[in-house]
């Protein structure tokens, strides 16, 4: 009982600190420059979307070898821990995407990491977009994380991760799992590399310390890979930005 208790509080305390990211650990997963070169993209925007407890800085690495590539790169910054999901979605979204419009671009896509995956879904699920393109998700909790299920009642849990954190966990009533499957072009990339074991622990099969592949996965994509990355830092990788860039020249990544 003892040794329950003791694990039980070790996961509270690296949930504590790590459910959204350590800085810190960022130099467990070095990388180097993305040097591929995609071509006519020039009437092309891409939308990022951080994850949860994040902020825009997280996908800085992937705006700037977009932008390198020749896409036009809206990288939006958003209070995940502020507000629910519907509410984050609906007030964050339509201005990156006038941005895209008033550039008049021929093709809108999205990449996410984490949560914004989620926001696309309800924004998407909601409303239509013409120039819609291709949809990148990098370690999406399309269908919930049983990390939220054991941990989201433990004090400091909504202090450290808000509303939007509350609406993830993997009951039928969770946000993820309200809105429905993908109708729309969608390529996703999750990792099986974990550096918190012990939230691991709280998660059955493989996971990349936060969400299992399996629930990573969402009826009607196109294309999934699986990369040995960590949930934290999957989206600054080099290989994983070349696949991403990979779906939204080509509808699939390079297998």
């Amino acid at each position: 009982m003892l040794f329950n208790k003791t694990i039980y509080r070790t996961a509270i305390l690296c949930f504590l600190l790590s459910f959204a990211g350590n800085s810190t650990l960022i130099a467990m997963e070095k990388s180097t420059a993305v040097t591929s070169k995609i071509n006519d993209t020039t009437k092309e925007c891409i939308i990022l979307l951080h994850g949860l407890a994040r902020t825009k800085k997280a996908m800085s690495k992937m705006a700037s070898v977009l932008n390198d590539n020749g896409y036009h790169v809206v990288n939006v910054d958003y209070p995940s821990r502020s507000y629910k999901i519907s509410y984050l979605s609906q007030t964050y979204l339509p201005p990156a995407i006038f941005e895209c419009q008033e550039n008049s671009v021929s093709k809108i896509h999205f990449v996410s990491h984490s949560m914004g995956g989620i926001l696309i879904r309800h924004y998407l699920s909601a409303n239509s977009l013409s120039e819609l393109g291709r949809v990148v998700m990098l370690s999406p909790p399309n269908r919930g994380s049983e990390v939220v299920d054991k941990l989201k009642n433990v004090p400091g849990f909504y202090a450290l991760n808000g509303p939007a954190g509350q609406e993830l966990g993997t009951d039928e009533s969770s946000m993820p799992n309200k809105l429905g499957v993908a109708n729309f072009d969608l390529g996703i990339i999750t990792g099986n590399k974990s550096i918190n074991l012990i939230l691991s622990m709280l998660i059955p099969g493989d996971d990349d310390g936060k969400v299992s592949i399996k629930r990573a996965k969402l009826e009607g994509m196109k294309d999934f890979l699986v990369m040995p990355h960590s949930h934290p830092f999957i989206m600054q990788q080099d290989e994983v930005i070349k696949q991403t860039m990979h779906y939204l020249h080509n509808g699939h990544f390079d297998h």
